[in-house]
């Protein structure tokens, strides 16, 4: 399959760069205030050069891998609506800050991936812009999808529809009502057109090009609206040829056998998982108000799940695809597309507690959304974003401590980043599973009921308790309410 030795070992932290911390090298260009509630359409300042700051405090949490979110120039602060694909956002430092944040993250052995949006790209991207003014003549007219009409100038074109022109889209399509074929019919985002060689080339441009700078892979932003194997088969030959560890995971949020042949894609975000663990370990606490919020959720969450279920779907997404892949997926709780895991399950510490524990003892690189180890909650977008509070005193130590505490378990333990899974027992309210590694076998059970569980394990001798306080006699173990145990 040939997937990043590295990957299985990474603990990932995911920055949404706007919001995480703000440096002192650049200006204060009239930022919305960094404490103030978050904006669709608003800046808090945040930088490379801020984050660079913080590579400590990552190192410190244990993390030795980040994902971020766009970076590229863009007027949005998502920066999904990218403009220049060769040049970091000026806001953000531009190309000098992420190269002295490689260099930083580097040398603390922290590896880095981008967020690549190579679907579509907006309104201010040069090359559309170019067909905007210039109709059939533009030498890019074939780069995007453009109705006939306004390319020879019969139409005015609608890139910044009026409230009429936004009724037509809903009715008849973006392409129709304004001119050319916006990604999800949306405006701002006109999608690429994937068939013209010159788009390819240039696409798969970008992906070298930041390759060769220096990171260490790519997050692939809705991978699957570009319909076409032999696109990311190409991609990934480019990125591999500079880089054969590079790591290439896709945002998938569904089952992924298409793209996970060896192929094109190592892994995808794993929001099969993500709602899994969100219907056990939070159960009855889940607000499916909330969760509702996310598309990608509905239909995936069931609080009423019990520990056989759960066990059942785990073991089903764990054999979807080989070891290999299952190793290297990317494990999330939540991310900038979902409500915070803390949020969705109405505040419950414990929740995400047991969750974190699951996630960091289970096959798969785990990740967590910036903020969350210190207690940052949110609904979905745009609350799901806010800026990190560096003042201490907001945050909730205990949780911190307790994500802290899973990383070095699953940096302390071979078998939980390389060992085999294999469930053990699952019954109402308790599941539990091994994960064995040459010679070393750990045992790992949670009880997600407010009263303590005794359950049988196959303890062939007295066990080392390595996280969690239960009660052992012979091979009967106690597992306090709502909590989680980890034994070799």
């Amino acid at each position: 399959m040939n997937i990043p030795n590295w990957v299985q070992d990474a603990i990932f932290y995911q920055i949404y760069p706007d919001r995480f911390a703000k440096g002192k090298k650049l200006p204060d260009a009239g930022f919305e205030a960094w404490d103030s509630a978050p904006t669709t359409y608003g800046f808090k300042g945040g930088d490379l050069y801020g984050a660079a700051d913080k590579l400590d405090y990552l190192k410190d949490l244990g993390i030795n891998a980040i994902y971020f979110n766009p970076i590229f120039a863009s007027a949005s602060n998502h920066r999904y609506h990218t403009f220049d694909y060769f040049n970091v956002d000026p806001l953000l430092g531009g190309n000098d800050a992420l190269k002295k944040f490689l260099e930083k993250a580097h040398r603390r052995d922290i590896r880095v991936i981008l967020d690549g949006v190579f679907n579509h790209a907006s309104r201010g991207f040069w090359q559309f812009h170019h067909v905007l003014e210039t109709g059939a003549a533009s030498p890019y007219k074939d780069w995007f999808f453009f109705d006939e009409e306004r390319l020879n100038h019969k139409k005015t074109w609608g890139a910044y529809p009026t409230h009429h022109e936004q009724e037509l889209i809903q009715r008849e399509g973006s392409l129709k009502a304004i001119g050319y074929q916006g990604w999800w019919n949306l405006p701002a985002l006109p999608k690429f057109n994937t068939n013209t060689p010159a788009v390819r080339k240039f696409l798969f441009g970008v992906a070298e090009h930041w390759i060769k700078f220096g990171i260490d892979g790519w997050r692939l932003d809705v991978p699957g609206d570009i319909n076409d194997d032999s696109f990311w088969q190409e991609f990934r030959r480019r990125v591999r040829a500079i880089n054969p560890e590079a790591y290439i995971v896709g945002e998938i949020w569904h089952e992924a056998q298409r793209w996970l042949q060896g192929d094109q894609f190592d892994a995808v975000m794993n929001y099969l998982v993500t709602a899994a663990a969100l219907s056990f370990f939070g159960g009855e606490r889940v607000n499916m108000n909330v969760v509702n919020q996310c598309g990608g959720l509905q239909n995936r969450v069931h609080p009423s799940m019990r520990a056989y279920d759960f066990a059942n779907e785990i073991d089903r997404l764990f054999n979807l695809y080989s070891p290999e892949i299952t190793r290297a997926q990317l494990n999330l709780l939540d991310s900038h597309d979902m409500p915070r895991f803390l949020t969705c399950t109405n505040g419950d510490k414990d929740a995400l507690k047991l969750a974190w524990l699951f996630m960091f003892t289970i096959p798969g690189a785990p990740c967590i959304y910036y903020g969350d180890e210190v207690g940052v909650d949110g609904g979905h977008d745009p609350y799901c974003r806010k800026s990190f509070p560096w003042d201490e005193s907001q945050w909730d130590t205990d949780l911190r401590e307790f994500a802290q505490a899973c990383i070095a378990l699953r940096k302390e333990q071979a078998a939980l980043r390389r060992g085999e899974y294999k469930r053990i027992l699952a019954d109402g309210d308790v599941m539990a599973f091994a994960r064995t590694y040459k010679e070393s076998k750990l045992t790992v059970a949670f009880n997600v009921s407010n009263e303590a569980r005794t359950i049988e394990l196959p303890l062939e001798k007295k066990p080392h308790i390595l996280f969690g306080k239960p009660v052992i006699a012979g091979n009967q173990v106690t597992i306090p309410p709502r909590s989680g145990i980890v034994l070799k």
